[in-house]
């Protein structure tokens, strides 16, 4: 999973960058202070993969990876080339999903491109360079399906009246995630790399004060009502305080969160945020070589979810053999539930569930 980190300049992007990967992304209060894409790999917490370690002791624990890409922050014109647009807006074209960073706290001593805070404002400006973007690849897109189906085939001509539906919806100031459309449309769109198409996490970043309260904020209630209006999700955070915690060991850690009155870190969180948006879930395999979490899409099948190990579980699939995470846990181990009859047989057609505790069967 990629997930690109994207705002205005000055808005917290690379601190909360910094503080969610320690890649030590630089951050400064002056804007373009990052040009080229920083990236950090960050491993998705998981304590049902630690319980697992603690049982077997292997000799490698592997967690799923998340990775983000710190994306320079954008400005009125990006999408026609202003700042540094055209190289940024191809960075985001390369994520699965978006951490639009609002900024929602008063600084004077924090310079802000457009004057001061403004949520709603500041999301407006970013979706406006995406739009027109957007509208430039729809463009191209219409052309070449008609150039395509000048010979009257059905498939280019569907293509391109489609593709005409969404530039009214975009040339009217809309993302095409708000596009109301057939699932035979959606399909057709997804041929295609739009940004504004891509999953959004409105991560509204607040001071200290205002994160403590955040439900009460003013700030970030705008920022949850853009992202209610358009089914996304929103991360009330302080990328300033995540950075400090950033510096501490996890005992520390944890403390702090229980200081501040947070149950989890922002990372976790953001974690969380993603794998809802994405409509993600974990399975997990274990033994004394290694313990591992795999991530899928919900509604992969058994098949299909082996092939994520290796091709030929998938060609060779036989069977999964399953328990559930909180029935092994239950249990003390494989063993004892295997005793109880919790380890399932599952074939071919089984959709696999979040914590799916799972050995493949297979012959090739």
């Amino acid at each position: 999973m990629k997930l690109g980190i994207v705002g205005l300049p000055n808005v917290g992007k690379s601190t909360l960058f910094n503080a969610i990967t320690n890649a030590g992304a630089q951050s400064a209060n002056f804007p373009f202070c990052t040009i080229e894409p920083n990236v950090g790999m960050v491993s998705v917490p998981d304590p049902r993969l630690d319980y697992l370690a603690g049982l077997y002791d292997p000799k490698k624990v592997t967690p799923a990876v998340i990775e983000f890409v710190d994306i320079a922050g954008l400005v009125k014109g990006a999408s026609r080339g202003e700042g540094l647009g055209n190289k940024f807006l191809g960075n985001i074209r390369a994520t699965d999903a978006i951490v639009h960073v609002v900024r929602c706290f008063d600084d004077e001593n924090v310079i802000h491109v457009e004057g001061g805070a403004d949520p709603e404002r500041d999301i407006g400006i970013i979706d406006l360079e995406l739009i027109m973007a957007d509208l430039e690849m729809v463009d191209r897109r219409i052309d070449k399906a008609k150039k395509a189906g000048k010979g009257g085939d059905k498939k280019f001509l569907r293509e391109a009246e489609v593709f005409e539906g969404l530039r009214e919806h975009l040339n009217d100031g809309k993302s095409a995630r708000s596009y109301v459309c057939s699932e035979e449309e959606r399909e057709i769109l997804e041929t295609s790399d739009l940004l504004t198409l891509k999953p959004v996490i409105y991560a509204a970043n607040m001071d200290e004060d205002g994160v403590a309260d955040y439900a009460n904020n003013a700030y970030y209630q705008t920022v949850a009502a853009v992202a209610e209006a358009e089914g996304a999700q929103v991360l009330p955070i302080c990328a300033k305080v995540e950075a400090e915690m950033a510096e501490l060991e996890p005992e520390e850690r944890q403390l702090f969160l229980e200081e501040l009155g947070l149950a989890e870190s922002g990372l976790d969180r953001m974690v969380k945020c993603s794998y809802t948006l994405l409509g993600l879930i974990s399975f997990l395999t274990c033994g004394a070589d290694e313990c591992r979490a795999w991530t899928i899409r919900k509604g992969t099948k058994a098949p299909q979810a082996a092939g994520k190990i290796h091709s030929d579980f998938e060609r060779g699939f036989i069977r999964a053999e399953i328990v559930a995470f909180e029935d092994l846990k239950a249990c003390g181990g494989m063993t004892a539930a295997r005793e109880k009859g919790l380890v399932r047989s599952e074939g071919k057609d089984y959709v696999m569930r979040d914590g799916d505790v799972t050995l493949f069967r297979f012959n090739v």
